[in-house]
């Protein structure tokens, strides 16, 4: 059972309908493996099927997590298949720690571009006749929201172990950017936490206002 599994199914009765058909389609497409998953082994292997199109669908977003959450199962292909350059145990021991903390950045990224589809900015005083469709898409954006949270401790923890004095001088070619990732981790210049939690505040305050609408029959 992977994160989402673990951390939603005990919240699914307290969710509006619409968020727990939500759920629903998002675990069964990441429990329905497409036909490429037979044929495919490795954390590299299932990386490289990530994507980003041009423009992202809800389904091409979901795809694109499930290929991510397999990555994080798979086993580390042999080192002369990875993601770098590596030629040494210090480059490829670092290399596992950086390539853990991507992909959970990444997962989080999908999450939080997913949720941001059903999220609203604002609750506007002629949106109260559709106050109640507006707060199932908010639960669905908050459900996107607290999932990606929960990617956030482990990508700091693999970024922890990346940045080891161990590993001072031990410099990958290819992915140079995954290092800098966790040097913005260390600065605290990328905070995940900081920032989801700031859109759940900001999301609570805008489903309060729609929730007043529903309250005053004057509004609908």
């Amino acid at each position: 059972m992977n994160k989402l599994e673990v951390m939603k199914i005990p919240l699914l009765p307290m969710l509006p309908r619409g968020a727990v058909l939500f759920l629903a389609v998002v675990l069964c497409f990441m429990s329905a493996a497409p036909l490429k998953a037979d044929r495919i082994r490795y954390k590299e292997q299932f990386f490289r099927l990530y994507h980003l199109h041009y423009v992202q669908y809800p389904d091409d977003t979901m795809e694109n997590i499930y290929w991510l959450e397999k990555a994080l199962q798979a086993d580390f292909a042999n080192p002369l298949y990875a993601v770098a350059l590596i030629e040494d145990e210090a480059q490829w021991e670092k290399y596992q720690y950086l390539f853990m903390m991507h992909l959970n950045l990444k997962i989080i990224e999908q999450y939080l571009f997913l949720g941001n589809k059903w999220n609203k900015r604002q609750a506007y005083f002629y949106n109260a006749p559709w106050a109640a469709g507006n707060l199932e898409s908010l639960a669905i954006a908050e459900t996107c929201f607290k999932a990606a949270l929960s990617y956030w401790d482990e990508a700091v923890s693999w970024a922890t172990k990346a940045q080891d004095r161990r590993f001072r001088f031990v410099q990958l070619d290819r992915v140079q950017y995954w290092q800098e990732e966790a040097h913005r981790i260390q600065r605290q210049d990328l905070d995940y936490e900081k920032i989801i939690r700031r859109e759940l505040g900001l999301l609570q305050k805008v489903r309060e206002r729609f929730q007043s609408f529903t309250a005053s029959p004057a509004l609908q």
